[in-house]
């Protein structure tokens, strides 16, 4: 997959198949889009092209950033754009400026005069440009002009429920990260580096491998205690992981949320590693213990309900 953080490097794309968006968590809906696209490109002997925006312009325009929070991170998006098989990614640098730019325009001298399209594929409820001004019906009558067709891919539904960022932002908020997952069409995750704890869980018999969590901005799944997977260094892992700020110890700020993850069958040093979480399913709430031994029982009981969650899973 080639990545242009210029516009003008992607001059060179043949019979170019394009949609343009955000696409935070690259979700079901985002991938009956890139599924179109492939489809059309196949047929005109083209190539798919995803002309995408960092930062996110709700960041740049200070549109609720205070709640603001991603699915992933643009590192992460641009994996998943290549594991859905786009072939070519524009990453447009989203300024106040640019924010300015009428929706015609935008599509003149950004998409027209540099990618020259052979269609520009988008979804139900897209819109670009100044304002948000630009949609679907501005694109059919630009399409004439310019001489490109489009089509709109309509909602994905899952178990009558219309797929969006927005609705797998509201599950994860409440720890549904099953129904997250079904909206998403892959498991919610996080990717991030083993730091040093308090070391409480090894004398639990429950070492943690605690997370230093991604960037400001990005979602974390409500508190509570979970059902995960572990990817590090090419081998799967069962594993339970709380999010939260341990009330029972008492050492975490309640604004300060902690990820800490008890890998199962693995011994070894993880400090200053990188490890992949997956996000398989919610056992309980966080909750506060008279002491460590009934903390420690209950850690018993999450270990059990985390292996039945998981034992259908095959590693």
């Amino acid at each position: 997959m080639n990545v242009y953080r210029n516009i003008i490097e992607a001059r060179n794309i043949h019979n170019a198949v394009v949609t343009i968006g955000t696409f935070d968590g690259v979700h079901l809906g985002h991938q009956a889009i890139f599924n179109k696209m492939k489809e059309l490109a196949h047929g005109i002997g083209g190539e798919t092209v995803v002309v995408t925006f960092e930062p996110h312009p709700r960041q740049v325009l200070n549109i609720d950033s205070s709640n603001l929070r991603f699915l992933c991170t643009p590192e992460e998006k641009l994996k998943k754009f290549e594991e859905f098989g786009i072939d070519n990614v524009v990453v447009i640098n989203f300024t106040k400026e640019f924010s300015r730019t009428p929706s015609e325009v935008f599509i003149k001298d950004y998409i027209i005069d540099n990618i020259k399209p052979a269609y520009i594929v988008v979804g139900y409820d897209h819109h670009f440009g100044k304002n948000r001004m630009g949609d679907f019906d501005l694109l059919s009558k630009l399409m004439h002009k310019y001489n490109f067709k489009v089509k709109r891919v309509e909602a994905q539904d899952v178990e009558n429920i219309a797929v969006s960022s927005t609705k797998i932002r509201n599950a994860l908020a409440t720890g549904n990260v099953k129904g997250a997952n079904q909206l998403l069409g892959y498991t919610y995750s996080i990717t991030a580096e083993v730091v040093v704890g308090n070391k409480i869980g090894r004398t639990l018999g429950f070492p943690t491998a605690n997370l230093e969590l991604p960037r400001e901005y990005m979602l974390i799944s409500n508190r509570g205690v979970y059902a995960c997977l572990v990817d590090y260094e090419g081998q799967t892992y069962k594993a339970m992981a709380n999010i939260g700020h341990r009330p029972t110890i008492g050492d975490r700020d309640e604004n300060s949320p902690i990820v800490e993850v008890n890998l199962f069958d693995f011994d070894g040093d993880l400090y200053g590693k990188q490890i992949h979480v997956r996000f398989i399913d919610r056992i309980r709430d966080e909750e506060k213990f008279d002491g460590l031994d009934d903390l420690k029982t209950q850690l018993e009981k999450d270990r059990n309900n985390a292996y039945k969650l998981l034992e259908n899973i095959n590693l």
